[in-house]
């Protein structure tokens, strides 16, 4: 018998009764205490052993793709956030940027390709703050370190786009349909 590469990625995506209860306890996150794989353990009635070997599997059949910490800033008080952007010498873009996303305050930063001519910028940095006068400070501070490489297109060489609502946070989630076999990575 043959088994094509879909039946063998179908076959990889199903779970057992276990791995479902293992997600269905981590979808959420981990438990918030000093060891998250012995809760885990602990709640499944199995060794910290199984649970490790368990989340190994599951990444590498690609059901987890990850397993990152992701604090929901507005929840620790970081209300205002903002994407910044920037229109960074092509030459420069590299090493400014690492620059960039070396600040405390930065959480992430990437090069993407311009736009032209509707989108001139290069460099985006997401920052986050606790007021609007200090999201305005942070963006201060990164515009002093780019200075020298800053482009200037028709007079504009950067801008911050403000988050105004979340859309969507979300790890791993099971379908709603409890008969299917199926996990959604998200």
């Amino acid at each position: 018998m043959v088994i094509s590469k879909q039946q063998t990625l179908n076959r990889d995506k199903q779970l057992n009764i276990l791995e479902r209860k293992y997600i269905v306890l981590t979808q959420q996150g981990l438990p918030l205490c000093a060891k998250p794989y012995h809760s885990l353990a602990e709640q499944l009635a199995i060794t910290v052993e199984q649970v490790l070997k368990m989340t190994n599997d599951l990444l590498d059949r690609g059901i987890i793709r990850r397993i990152a910490a992701v604090p929901n800033h507005y929840k620790i008080g970081y209300l205002f956030n903002g994407m910044t952007t920037w229109d960074i010498a092509d030459d420069k873009a590299v090493a400014f940027g690492e620059k960039v996303g070396d600040l405390s305050f930065v959480s992430h930063c990437y090069l993407r390709p311009r736009h032209l001519p509707l989108w001139n910028y290069n460099l985006f940095a997401m920052i986050h703050a606790k007021d609007e006068l200090q999201l305005k400070k942070y963006q201060a501070q990164i515009k002093l370190l780019l200075d020298e490489v800053l482009q200037h297109h028709q007079g504009k060489s950067h801008d911050v786009l403000t988050s105004t609502k979340i859309l969507k946070k979300t790890g791993l989630r099971l379908k709603s349909k409890q008969s299917k076999e199926e996990v959604s990575n998200v």
